[in-house]
């Protein structure tokens, strides 16, 4: 081997280079103390516990959405072991209408795993907090960062926007290569002195200034470096993923009622609604009173109500409900307890409820007044 070839090569260069971070941690810094959010209550006692349930409630939800949902959690469930005790029910029930019920699941999940293995206590280790359910690299940096002021590299919504456009990052952000440039991106600029300022300062310019549509370019403390409005980019960046047209899919809501209660059926653990007590779907094709004596082994008679449609993020779902009073048992195939319950509306139990089926007993109680003797019209 000659000399030349022996001798080492020039060193990669960096993702950002150094002055660039310095520059942008600094102005970023210096505008979080004027203007940041820094009365929320998860920023008042940040410890790891308040931090966890704090992000992964806002993941993918709005704070001004979060709030109530937080304090009200936080009111019944402390800390990690209140929460690990608890059944799971009572949870959903307090995670009602705040969606993306697999989040409460996977929190509770974690808390009592953190119970059984750490006794109690979050880990430590940013790579074994990762690890947890329903926790990942970026919450996992949020705790470590917020909770205990340490530099670690976030990638949620605003972090991401922001990075995205900061350094003019093509392409949509759900695609491994644009994932990978902007987490390489992201531990470039977490790197320095007061993790907790830092990551809460790159939430806020996302949330208040560098938002999805019609940026504040003109308030923002980072403009002069920002790649994407040197550019004319600053509205196209992120890129959104690949355009898809959102399928509509039908089911029906069968709202069976009995001595004033209404029957529930608790939904699989896993899938749409996983865990929640929902009411009994019948396939859009099916007639539903046949359906009701066949498979819930109930005679009914009733009427349809008008259809509504809830949104998801991957589809739209028509809900055919139908009002109907149960008249005589034929099957015998429910029984109080296990998968299915006879719901009160009149004094409801702590349940985890979607959100198109609350409205349906609101509904159901506001025009029927005893929902047991639904009136024929």
């Amino acid at each position: 081997m000659s000399e030349a070839a022996s001798q080492p090569g020039p060193a990669p260069a960096p993702v950002v280079p150094g002055e660039r971070v310095r520059a942008f941690r600094r102005r970023l810094l210096a505008w979080w103390r004027r203007h940041g959010r820094k009365d929320l209550p998860w920023q008042q006692e940040p410890t790891p516990y308040r931090v966890w349930v704090s992000e992964v409630m806002l993941q993918q939800t709005q704070v001004a959405t979060v709030l109530p949902y937080y304090l009200r959690f936080l009111e019944r469930f402390p800390d990690l072991r209140a929460l690990a005790a608890a059944p799971l029910d009572e949870v959903l029930h307090l995670w009602s209408g705040l969606g993306y019920y697999g989040r409460a699941r996977r929190l509770h999940q974690a808390a009592r795993e953190v119970v059984a293995r750490h006794g109690g206590e979050l880990p430590d280790d940013e790579a074994e907090l990762a690890r947890l359910p329903g926790i990942g690299p970026s919450t996992a940096a949020a705790i470590q960062a917020l909770a205990r002021d340490r530099p670690a590299a976030i990638l949620d919504g605003n972090a991401q926007r922001v990075l995205a456009r900061l350094e003019a990052v093509q392409g949509w952000p759900g695609a491994s290569p644009v994932r990978r440039r902007l987490w390489a991106i992201a531990r470039a600029y977490a790197q320095g002195r007061s993790g907790r300022r830092y990551t809460q300062a790159l939430m806020d310019l996302g949330a208040t200034l560098c938002t999805p549509r019609a940026p504040a370019c003109d308030r923002c403390p980072v403009a002069g470096l920002c790649r994407a409005r040197a550019a004319g980019l600053q509205e196209e960046l992120p890129a959104p993923p690949p355009g898809r047209h959102l399928p509509l899919q039908r089911t029906q809501m069968l709202l069976l009622c009995r001595r004033g209660r209404v029957l529930l059926l608790r939904r699989p653990p896993a899938g749409l609604w996983g865990g929640l007590w929902s009411l009994p779907e019948a396939p859009p094709e099916a007639d539903p009173l046949r359906w009701c004596r066949e498979q819930l082994g109930w005679e009914a008679a009733g009427r349809p109500w008008p259809a509504l449609v809830h949104p998801f993020s991957h589809f739209r779902l028509e809900i055919r409900p139908w009002l109907l009073e149960a008249r005589r048992e034929t099957g015998g195939r429910l029984r109080e307890g296990g998968e299915a319950l006879w719901y009160n509306p009149l004094q409801p139990p702590a349940l985890g409820l979607p959100t198109p089926v609350a409205r349906l007993l609101r509904r159901l109680e506001a025009e029927a007044g005893d929902p047991a003797h639904p009136r024929e019209r």
